[in-house]
């Protein structure tokens, strides 16, 4: 599959190397957190390349200089429940001064449909660059869902990362919602018939915490 043009596969060596542990079923927990925390940090880095910067003026031990600083940017991360939260501190140790949302969202289990169970934003969301995180876009339905209701509140500059995705929730993710840019570490094969990426690394909400 061709990426689209406003996909960023983040593909460093690095990530590379990260994804490949995390796909294996041997990974534990605690590991398994660690390496998503990680490859979420990569990923911000990656997704704030495009951020604006101002001139300041900085005195160094050895003399006055100009220097650059972020201009005034002010970001939200959204994580979408529950998944998305083993995402958020990487992207907090690089951006500390994020505010944090979430979005509440399961899968109905015979139309795959996302069902909205809790959302909580921050009131200045439309004055914010918005960082939408799940390990996994697979359908597109909940990342879908997740950028209307994000829309719907203001919401004006949105960025999707996910650390796996399947082409068939990229499509899906562009058909509804446009003006997103996504950032994904693999593009996997495709879904199964229970809507699972193949070969993806299974259910990243039950790797992260242990559950079943």
């Amino acid at each position: 599959m061709d990426l689209p043009s406003n996909v960023t596969l983040v593909d460093h060596p690095l990530v590379q190397h990260k994804v490949t542990i995390l796909r294996d079923v041997k990974t534990g927990a605690k590991e398994f957190r660690e390496l998503v925390s990680e490859l979420a940090m990569l990923m911000a880095y990656e997704a704030t390349r495009g951020f604006q910067l101002a001139e300041t003026t900085v005195q160094t031990p050895i003399t006055e200089t100009q220097s650059k600083v972020l201009a005034g940017k002010k970001v939200a991360v959204v994580p979408i429940l529950r998944a998305g939260l083993g995402m958020v501190d990487g992207i907090l140790a690089l951006l500390p001064a994020a505010k944090v949302g979430h979005i509440g969202l399961y899968r109905d289990p015979e139309t795959l449909a996302p069902v909205e169970y809790y959302c909580k934003l921050p009131e200045d969301i439309g004055e914010r660059d918005v960082m939408i995180v799940d390990p996994m876009l697979a359908t597109g339905g909940s990342a879908s869902a997740a950028i209307e209701f994000l829309r719907q509140r203001g919401a004006r500059t949105v960025r999707l990362l996910s650390i796996i995705a399947a082409p068939e929730g990229i499509a899906a993710v562009n058909e509804r919602c446009d003006d997103v840019l996504i950032y994904v570490c693999a593009l996997d094969s495709h879904l199964n018939d229970h809507g699972y990426i193949v070969p993806g690394l299974g259910d990243a909400g039950d790797r992260l915490f242990g559950t079943k």
